[in-house]
């Protein structure tokens, strides 16, 4: 029964710290992590890539253990996202349950770094092959870092994109909390501008370590250096520090689903992403079960109305 990083203590320790609160059990064929969300218009809880079922008989009891805690907790519904559609497949026949926005992506892709070194630069597309080889030439230096005060670059690139894609960024005490989490680094790209002859730190991620894999998280890059391999430099970075570490698998997180149409909000990174190499991982996505239909409905209802506040206002 693989655990996801965010099904684990260690995820409900980075949690507690956010001052959410918690509820953790762990049986012999299931386990779950979670989280109490409080809303305005109802209130739920919130699995994030739960539970982790061992089989398919598990589910039925896992759905026991969850709807005895959310009566004590009197919610509306159950958010899961449990990552297996074998082991889940009751779950997902439920009358009551209905598709929700994906939270967590229901589509990664994955690269396999137990081969040799040579072997995944092989794997690379010519493009990416290229820009890894171009970084130390564009005096391009990587920085490893826990010293969370740094955060403040990650959350400047990262408000840079925002600003210029019409998003929304995390604030800098969520990143730094993240980064706090022992299974958390920090990598900065360096790049000395000559036009000022000054130290800039053009791209910033945070990756997260969980038993065999790395992921690849929290990241943003100076748009006003885009000529530069940046990123293509701190993935590489990332990625081949994690294989000296012993890791087996490096997680590039969500990509669009094959079938997305070419508009895909998602087509460019997925297409960056898959240039590295590796395959695609595929979960269930993000379901609710719904236990009080009236209360649901409203707190659909506000939720698209402060999705559409928020759109106006950017």
């Amino acid at each position: 029964m693989k655990t996801p990083l965010q099904q684990s203590k260690e995820w409900e320790k980075l949690q507690q710290d956010l001052g959410e609160s918690t509820f953790f059990v762990n049986e012999n064929d299931f386990q779950f992590l979670a989280i109490f969300k409080k809303t305005k218009f109802g209130n739920y809880l919130y699995l994030p890539y739960g539970p982790v079922l061992a089989n398919k008989k598990a589910a039925s009891k896992a759905l026991k253990a969850l709807q005895k805690l959310a009566t004590e907790k009197n919610v509306s519904f159950i958010r899961i996202e449990t990552q297996s559609p074998e082991n889940a497949s009751e779950l997902l026949k439920l009358p009551n349950i209905k598709k929700s926005t994906d939270l967590n992506p229901a589509h990664t892709w994955v690269l396999d770094i137990t081969t040799e070194k040579e072997a995944i630069i092989s794997g690379f597309s010519q493009g990416t092959r290229t820009r890894y080889n171009q970084g130390p030439k564009k005096g391009l230096t990587v920085e490893v870092t826990k010293d969370t005060e740094k955060i403040k670059e990650l959350v400047r690139l990262q408000h840079q994109v925002a600003k210029d894609k019409g998003i929304n960024a995390f604030s800098e005490e969520y990143l730094k909390t993240e980064l706090e989490q022992p299974f958390a680094s920090l990598y900065l790209v360096h790049y000395t501008d000559p036009a000022d002859n000054q130290d800039k730190i053009i791209a910033a991620s945070l990756f997260f370590d969980f038993e065999d894999t790395r992921f690849y998280m929290q990241s943003a890059s100076d748009y006003n250096f885009r000529k530069l391999p940046a990123t293509v430099t701190l993935l590489t970075s990332a990625l081949f520090d994690a294989k000296e570490k012993g890791l087996k698998y490096f997680d590039f997180w969500g990509i669009a689903p094959d079938d997305a149409p070419k508009n895909h909000p998602w087509a460019g990174f997925t297409e960056f992403k898959k240039s590295f190499g590796g395959f695609p991982v595929t979960y269930c996505g993000t379901y609710d079960i719904v236990l009080k239909p009236a209360k649901y409905k409203l707190y659909n209802a506000m939720r698209k109305v402060n999705r559409t506040i928020r759109k106006i206002k950017k």
